[in-house]
C-alpha cells in the first residue's frame, strides 16, 4: 500500500525567529466557506461610476463594505477584545462573507508566558499567535452556539514597511476583489 499521506507544505518562514517582536497577517476561514460573516451589497455601485472614481483626484476611491451579520458582529467584538491579551495590538482587519483577514502586532515582551494556558504549536514558535487565533475562535464559537471556522489559519510574517503596505492594501481592496469576482461570476 502507498503511502497514504499528503506532504503538506510549510507554511512557516525559514530562519525566522518566531518569539521575537513582529506583525503578522493572518487568514481565518469559515467552515465550509459558508457565507456566515457579512454580506457585501454592490447594488448600490455601478460599474462605470467604480471605474471613474478609482482614476480620478488623489487616487482614493470608495469600495463596496461588508455588511456585518449578527456572526459577523460577534467575529468583530472578539477580534477587537483580543487587544486585552498583554503584547497584542490588532491593526487593520476585514470581515468578508466567508473570511477574516486581520494584522496582528505581537510583542512577546508584554506577554505573561503560560498564565494564558499553553500552545500545541511546533515549535520554535511564539505561542502567542497560536493563543490569539485558538482563544478568538473558542469564543466566537461558543457566543454563536456553533463551530464556525475551518481548523487551521493562515499566517504571514511582515518582513518590513512594504509588505505591511502591501497587505493593508489588500485587506482595503478585499471586497471590491469580491465585488469583481461575483460580477464574473453572473455572466
Amino acid at each position: 500500500m502507498e503511502n497514504d499521506f499528503v506532504k503538506r507544505k510549510a507554511l512557516r518562514l525559514k530562519n525566522y525567529n518566531y518569539s521575537s517582536q513582529g506583525a503578522y497577517f493572518v487568514t481565518i476561514c469559515s467552515k465550509n466557506k459558508e457565507h456566515l460573516f457579512s454580506t457585501i451589497d454592490y447594488s448600490i455601485f455601478d460599474k462605470y461610476e467604480i471605474l471613474c472614481s478609482s482614476i480620478v483626484g488623489d487616487g482614493a476611491f470608495d469600495v463596496p463594505q461588508p455588511f456585518l451579520t449578527s456572526s459577523g458582529k460577534i467575529v468583530e467584538k472578539y477580534l477587537l477584545s483580543s487587544e486585552n491579551i498583554p503584547g497584542v495590538t490588532i491593526g487593520e482587519y476585514i470581515i468578508m462573507p466567508n473570511h477574516i483577514h486581520f494584522i496582528a502586532f505581537l510583542d512577546p515582551d508584554k506577554y505573561q508566558h503560560g498564565k494564558y494556558g499553553t500552545s500545541k504549536a511546533p515549535s520554535p514558535t511564539n505561542e502567542m499567535l497560536p493563543h490569539l487565533v485558538s482563544t478568538f475562535k473558542r469564543f466566537v464559537n461558543k457566543e454563536i452556539g456553533e463551530n464556525v471556522f475551518q481548523r487551521s489559519y493562515i499566517e504571514h510574517v511582515i518582513r518590513d514597511v512594504d509588505d505591511y503596505n502591501t497587505k493593508r492594501k489588500y485587506i482595503y481592496e478585499n471586497p471590491m476583489r469580491w465585488y469583481y469576482k461575483n460580477i464574473q461570476e453572473e455572466k
